[in-house]
């Protein structure tokens, strides 16, 4: 029997099982007296071992299997759970989701599964002992470096002149198990444009790791101040091979060369053993955690759509708007009453079903939500903190191209919080706080947006230290610190490069992160803020457009040529004379509600030709916003606010400045869609 045909259906299947398991194993942590959570986790566990072992995935099967029995043992009260038997079936449920991720992309879903098997018949046997788990594991890393000693492969780290801050991040990577490698990549003697090769070698070693540091520096590579010769420090998971191929594959390169680099040996800290025999601390469980478990493992009356074919549904109706539009115009120019009342008739009932279409994209952010604790979890017992996380408003719904974008940034946010914001429990409690911190991961609707908001009651944002360090880094100049606000200080966290950590981890310190943040939620239409009071807490708050396909906008009319800007953005139109504009800093502004607010003129701009229009003595200004800053885009007129659909430029008008898109509009023209945010930059 072909099997194939039910793949979908076993990895759609699979996934919500294994966020069931997820969930569950989070409530029988926080209540280990609960047998019917563990119920709940049997019963995922042995339809998922079923319908593996139906598809012929052996490893999944075979490690559910084992799974499956120690669960057995606890739920018939046969096993007392411990913290250590926790970190084996979770590390069991990672395994096993990382084979789902495997077959997602094709693959067989084999995976080595000979570890989580022996632990997990070990606990069932009543053999386990975390301390011989440390002891066995502190052997075999004593005898892998025995041989790397042995081997002495590679050039020492010194021979570099790599600094304190190059040598702790590859120090660190390789613990992770990363490769180190020194790489030397030489020019053709006859190649022009050096610095552009360089580039696209940075380009692709960037999308298989990180590189740490170049020899000469990069500003001088990109300003052409070397030979036909460069040297990288670069971190990867990849072979040397793979690297040098890649590399090699970029034309006018002559050589790669790739040495390993040797690093000197620490003494390993003290492992934290905690004692297998003590039982996990009774919590009340989290009320979004039981409702996302119970979703989970609760059936209801749904059908499984194929994205594609959601899209393809909206990319129709958008031609459909498109063609209301046109007809809604013609219906006006002809002026007959019984095709105007049909077109009308036709609008409301096209109006209704783009609202059925629009429901159907809008996923709940509890799908994002969900994987979280989780990793609060696993992320407070690595950094030996105490945290509670509490999610509201995971039922709000965003249209599903949105979700699929925003896992990343609020991981992120997620890990910021819990790294920099909430103290070590000792600190907490010197300044009168309770030892377990809170972390607040709450969506809220607000027009036609949607918030969400991440929020701790941890340590705040140390200002001086911030200004400090991006002095350090060259992102503020001494002279204008003085005068920096709060807000400005607390968005230079947002700056690429920038981090406050004073030791890089694989947790945080590589100064990747909000500024990646920044980008990410900027792409999708959105922003995103942080406020902060020192020693209460940090709140980062980013704002989301509710769809990205069909959009309201106002359509304005300059010289022979129409714009439409987004209603999101705008907060005003209104009509000044013009000698109500005055200028300030070389720059043209008007006065706005008592704010001083700089114009801007979309035809100089966008370099718009003057067709020879008589000019009056009054000047339209379309009033937009970005967070707290504002600007007045200059028009000739307003034409009108319409629903539009957002089309894209297509992939040979990339980038293009102030423009996010193009409209077609009744008549058949098209309207570029004015990007706000640029304007304001």
């Amino acid at each position: 029997m072909d099997m194939n045909q039910y793949l979908d259906m076993f990895i759609e299947e699979s996934k919500e099982h294994l966020q069931a398991i997820n969930a569950n194993l989070l409530l029988l942590e926080s209540d280990p007296g609960n047998i019917a959570h563990v119920k709940e986790i049997f019963r995922s566990a042995h339809t998922l071992k079923g319908m593996s072992a139906t598809m012929g995935f052996e490893d999944m099967a075979s490690l559910t299997h084992e799974a499956e029995n120690v669960l057995d043992l606890i739920r018939n009260q046969k096993l007392t759970i411990t913290s250590d038997i926790m970190d084996v079936i979770f590390q069991s449920v990672d395994l096993i989701e990382s084979m789902v991720i495997d077959i997602t992309e094709g693959g067989d879903g084999s995976a080595d599964v000979s570890g989580p098997v022996k632990k997990l018949r070990a606990i069932v046997s009543g053999d386990y002992s975390a301390e011989q788990e440390v002891a066995a594991a502190a052997t075999a890393v004593a005898e892998e470096e025995a041989v790397e000693a042995a081997q002495a492969e590679g050039t020492p780290a010194e021979d570099h002149d790599l600094d304190d801050y190059a040598l702790m991040v590859l120090k660190q990577s390789k613990e992770l198990g990363n490769n180190v490698m020194w790489i030397k990549v030489t020019l053709n003697e006859n190649c022009l444009l050096k610095a552009a090769r360089a580039y696209m070698v940075f380009d692709q070693l960037e999308s298989m790791g990180e590189v740490i540091k170049t020899k000469p520096s990069v500003e001088d590579i990109e300003n052409e101040c070397f030979e036909q010769s460069f040297e990288i420090a670069y971190v990867t998971m990849q072979s040397a091979e793979k690297v040098r191929s890649t590399i090699l594959n970029i034309s006018e390169i002559q050589d790669v060369a790739i040495d390993p680099i040797q690093l000197k040996k620490e003494a390993p800290p003290a492992p934290v053993v905690t004692e297998a025999a003590a039982p996990v601390e009774k919590k009340a469980p989290d009320n979004a955690q039981a409702a996302a478990a119970k979703k989970a493992t609760a059936g209801g009356k749904t059908i499984r759509v194929d994205i594609d074919r959601l899209d393809i549904l909206m990319n129709l109706f958008s031609e459909l708007v498109i063609d209301r539009g046109r007809l809604e115009q013609l219906a006006r120019e002809i002026g007959k009453s019984e095709l105007q009342e049909t077109v009308e008739h036709m609008s409301r009932i096209s109006g209704d079903l783009q609202n059925i279409i629009l429901t159907m994209r809008m996923v709940p952010v509890e799908q994002v939500f969900n994987r979280f604790p989780r990793m609060i979890r696993d992320l407070q017992k690595e950094l030996h903190k105490k945290v509670n996380l509490e999610i509201i408003g995971a039922e709000t719904e965003l249209d599903r191209t949105v979700i699929d974008e925003i896992g990343d940034p609020l991981n992120h946010l997620l890990r910021n919080s819990l790294d920099h914001g909430i103290e070590s429990p000792a600190d907490r409690k010197m300044a009168g706080k309770p030892e377990e911190g809170t972390i607040v991961l709450r969506a809220f609707h607000s027009g036609n947006h949607v918030f969400i908001e991440v929020k701790d009651d941890g340590a705040g944002i140390n200002k001086e230290k911030v200004l400090k360090k991006a002095i350090e880094r060259g992102i503020v100049n001494p002279a204008n610190a003085d005068s920096m606000s709060d807000k400005q200080i607390h968005e230079l966290l947002f700056a690429a490069g920038f981090s406050t950590a004073e030791v890089v981890s694989d947790i945080s310190g590589r100064g990747v992160g909000l500024d990646v943040v920044k980008s990410k939620i900027e792409s999708l239409g959105g922003s995103v803020g942080v406020e902060s009071v020192r020693g209460q807490g940090t709140t980062f708050l980013i704002q989301l457009p509710l769809t990205l396909s069909i959009i309201s906008a106002m359509l304005v009319q300059v010289k022979d040529e129409k714009y439409a800007v987004p209603l999101s953005s705008i907060i005003e139109t209104a009509v000044f004379k013009k000698d109500q504009i005055m200028m300030a800093h070389r720059q043209k502004v008007i006065d706005f509600r008592g704010r001083v607010v700089p114009l801007v003129s979309l035809q100089d701009i966008f370099q718009v030709p003057d067709n020879g229009a008589d000019k009056d003595d009054e000047v339209a200004v379309v009033i937009v916003r970005k967070g707290e800053k504002m600007a007045g885009l200059v028009v000739d007129s307003f034409i009108g606010q319409q629903e539009i659909v957002l089309k894209s430029l297509g992939k040979y008008l990339v980038n293009v400045f102030a423009i996010s898109g193009a409209t077609i509009l009744g008549d058949g023209q098209v309207a570029l869609i004015i990007d706000c945010n640029a304007l304001i930059k």
